[in-house]
């Protein structure tokens, strides 16, 4: 079976998120003096928003410069420092062992972080010395749990980063070790559900509890179904990813969008239970393929474009696909989207939409655009306004910048 306009298909779409991180160590042994070239965020706050956070600095920023040391080593927003030189700064113990994690910087001994101890063979094995009561020692040195006051143990790291480069001693290069967690972990979907919940604990676990259900239940979802084929074929549901210098809006409004062409659905029957489901499966995917490509994981944006063109508002328009879509995504992806922006839709029955809309909570009610204005569209979702009139439409836009074209559609 092949997939058109992907060379490696996959008919199962499994959810693009997992628990376990991916680790990556930074070594100083070339450079002692070098910059890591990273801005940090200090997570030593004493906030309920940090309690799934597995230390207490983490990536906020990566600064410009392709020969800085984060940039060679691959580091990412996001990414959190667990250990220096083999000692850990860790909030709590960690879940996985490092050797059945994917070393995302390769060629690094995990455990043995010492350059004189981490010589590689011709065949990439490790040279290591060390006894097993040794190892395990390391073992634990490093999956050290350390606690303090507000603010105490971000000092202390950063102190120990400053005495180890201080000293530049040659067998004992500074060595930081990151986790990196993906966009639905705990590590990061935490405070999105917190926030979700108005900072009630209680609440919040449970609505993250129920979603990790979810997930288990909903996911892997059969791509070659074929009304779902059918549904992506025609992209009646797809993604617009328009980089920001395309736009016409701010850089911040130029998050990738979900396109629904309700004027399609309409005319394959969208308020059947079957065609209903296909489209909250396809709505999951690109949702999912938009937020695990987020530049910073912490707080991954989506927008969502509903395309009215075609569509009789007054005789036509039947809430009940967008309240099956909206049951999925706001006890799922809670703080995550950006803009949901429902296009064209005359002044005059703005106020009717509105209320068929009445089953949205007034937070993510704030969020929503209901307009006929193309200009405010592309004001708010980064468009371009001049090129989706030389497309001819705002689906002929769409075309033009369609990610992932056909590569959900198997043959």
């Amino acid at each position: 079976m092949t997939s058109s306009g992907n060379s490696n298909p996959c008919p199962i779409f499994e959810g693009l998120s997992l628990e376990e991180p991916s680790v990556l160590t930074i070594s100083f042994a070339s450079d002692p003096k070098a910059s890591l070239g990273v801005q940090l965020a200090n997570h030593d706050n004493g906030l309920t928003n940090e309690m799934f956070l597995p230390g207490y600095a983490s990536v906020g920023r990566v600064l410009d410069g392709k020969d800085t040391l984060a940039n060679r080593a691959g580091v990412e927003v996001g990414d959190y420092i667990v250990a220096v030189n083999g000692e850990g700064f860790r909030r709590f113990p960690p879940d996985f062992q490092d050797e059945y994690l994917k070393n995302v910087t390769g060629g690094m001994d995990m455990i043995n972080l010492s350059e004189s101890s981490n010589r590689s063979n011709d065949d990439g094995a490790t040279d290591d010395n060390s006894t097993e009561e040794e190892r395990q020692q390391k073992i634990k040195l490093k999956g050290r749990v350390v606690t303090g006051k507000g603010g105490e143990v971000y000092d202390k790291l950063l102190g120990k980063i400053r005495e180890v480069k201080t000293e530049q001693d040659p067998a004992n290069p500074l060595a930081i070790s990151m986790e990196r967690y993906m966009w639905d972990s705990r590590v990061h979907s935490w405070s999105r559900f917190l926030s979700a919940r108005n900072g009630n604990v209680p609440q919040a676990m449970t609505m993250i509890q129920a979603h990790e259900r979810w997930r288990t239940e909903y996911f892997p979802i059969d791509l070659t179904e074929p009304s779902l084929q059918e549904l992506l074929r025609v992209h009646a549901v797809s993604e617009i990813n328009i980089r920001s210098k395309e736009g016409d809006g701010d850089a911040n409004d130029n998050v990738p969008v979900v396109y629904i062409d309700f004027a399609k659905l309409q005319g394959m029957g969208v308020d059947s239970d079957s065609l209903s489901r296909d489209v909250v499966r396809a709505f999951v995917v690109y949702t999912e393929t938009i937020l695990s490509k987020s530049p910073d994981p912490r707080g991954p944006k989506t927008s969502q474009f509903v395309d009215l063109t075609g569509v009789s508002i007054k005789q036509g328009l039947q809430p009940g696909a967008l309240k099956r879509l909206y049951a999925t995504f706001e006890p799922n992806y809670p703080e995550t989207l950006h803009r949901m922006v429902l296009y064209p839709v005359p002044r005059i029955m703005v106020r009717a939409v509105n209320a068929m809309l009445g089953f949205v909570n007034e937070h993510t009610r704030k969020k929503f655009v209901i307009t006929d204005d193309l200009q405010v569209v592309c004001k708010e979702l980064g468009w371009n306004l001049k090129e989706i009139e030389t497309c001819g439409s705002v689906n002929g836009y769409m075309r033009k910048h369609l990610k992932h074209g056909l590569s959900f559609v198997f043959d």
